[in-house]
């Protein structure tokens, strides 16, 4: 067989793999953060005070996990109460994107001893 019909195949057979766990809403844990700063604040105690600031001079919210990856925030308005705050939201996440929607967010007390994001697919 040719060599290019191979790999068409393949990544032909791929595709439906990848798409049966698009669009999944899964726990993250993290920090609710700024795009100027990202992962700069202390995960323990987020500054909150830098991080409204920060947005409100043009920055976007964002969301930090527990191994300092920063996801863009697609759906801002989420979070609005949440800036510099420990949470654990249910999102989908884009992983080309580096981003995620978020769905329901509840707080944290850090994130000590987390396993990091995507932590339970539901």
């Amino acid at each position: 067989m040719n060599k290019k019909l191979i790999l068409a195949l393949l990544v032909c057979s791929s595709v439906p793999a990848l798409a049966a766990d698009a669009g999944k809403s899964a726990k993250m844990k993290g920090y609710i953060s700024d795009s100027k700063c990202n992962a700069m604040h202390n995960s323990a105690a987020p500054d909150a005070s830098c991080v409204k600031k920060c947005i409100s001079g043009g920055g976007k919210p964002v969301l930090v996990d527990a191994k300092k990856n920063v996801w863009a925030i697609d759906n801002p308005d989420a979070v609005t109460d949440d800036y510099g705050k420990a949470v654990t939201v249910m999102a989908t996440a884009d992983d080309l994107a580096k981003s995620v929607h978020i769905d329901k967010v509840t707080f944290s007390k850090g994130l000590k001893g987390t396993s990091g994001m995507m932590d339970d697919k539901q």
